[in-house]
């Protein structure tokens, strides 16, 4: 099956259309089951798509029924300029009417990684009451060594079957010490959106839609909802041929 990519000429479109798709997929789960589970991401790409979901498209989405989790989380405290909470807290939660018991934010403060890890872990357990969660949506972006979420090239977090949620430890990047879903957790979503925007993505995107790529190389290759749909949303940047052979115009083949 070729991957469903959805080219737009630059990221401002790109964050519009998947906020149009985003506002379609929040109201169709609250008509199947009363709420929906939503799944943020950090990075400058999704953070465009919050502020447009907290203005023109605000009034198009029962806030009420919305419940927020987080797909990674870096271990800093919540008001450090580099968490993801407090990005989309600014960006998108301080301007909707989304009920604060509704908000589920991954703990930092506690000692341990390992034990927030288990205690957002038994957030979730308690949400869904099911062997595994069914996010009704997931929004995750790719890094340019092809990284999602916090599951980064090589990481023993990918490797990981039985847990929801792990503390990864990644010397590379700053911060180092992270919270992050896993890809049993990731791949159950019933949607998940790429959103992708940029030419220093350009050479990950390629080898991952070209459909052999190692997901232990290529993380984000491992995400494949066993029962859902992935989008890819890309910007023109990001979608320009690279040697792998794709074409623009295969990339558009879904658009």
């Amino acid at each position: 099956m070729k991957p469903d990519v959805r080219v737009s000429s630059d990221a401002h479109e790109l964050s519009v259309r998947a906020a149009e798709a985003t506002v379609g997929v929040i109201n169709e789960a609250v008509r199947a089951t009363g709420r929906c589970s939503l799944v943020l991401s950090g990075g400058h790409t999704p953070k465009t798509l919050y502020g447009l979901l907290a203005s023109q498209f605000r009034e198009r989405l029962p806030w009420e029924h919305v419940h927020v989790f987080w797909g990674d989380e870096r271990y800093v405290p919540a008001g450090d300029p580099q968490s993801n909470y407090r990005m989309a807290k600014e960006a998108l939660l301080d301007h909707v009417p989304c009920p604060v018991t509704n908000i589920h934010p991954m703990p930092t403060h506690f000692t341990s990684a390992d034990l927030a890890a288990r205690d957002y872990e038994a957030t979730l357990r308690n949400h869904f009451l099911t062997d595994w969660p069914r996010f009704d949506l997931v929004l995750l972006g790719l890094g340019d060594d092809g990284h999602t979420a916090s599951l980064f090239p090589g990481s023993p977090a990918l490797a990981e079957r039985t847990r929801w949620v792990v503390a990864v430890q990644q010397p590379a990047v700053k911060p180092p010490l992270r919270l992050t879903l896993t890809l049993p957790a990731i791949t159950r979503a019933a949607t998940v959106f790429f959103l992708v925007a940029g030419s220093t993505k350009t050479s990950a995107l390629h080898h991952i839609l070209a459909g052999t790529s190692d997901w232990h190389v290529y993380p984000a290759a491992g995400v494949r909802p066993e029962q859902g749909q992935v989008i890819w949303w890309v910007d023109s940047d990001a979608a320009a041929p690279h040697t792998t052979g794709a074409t623009h115009d295969e990339m558009r083949s879904r658009d």
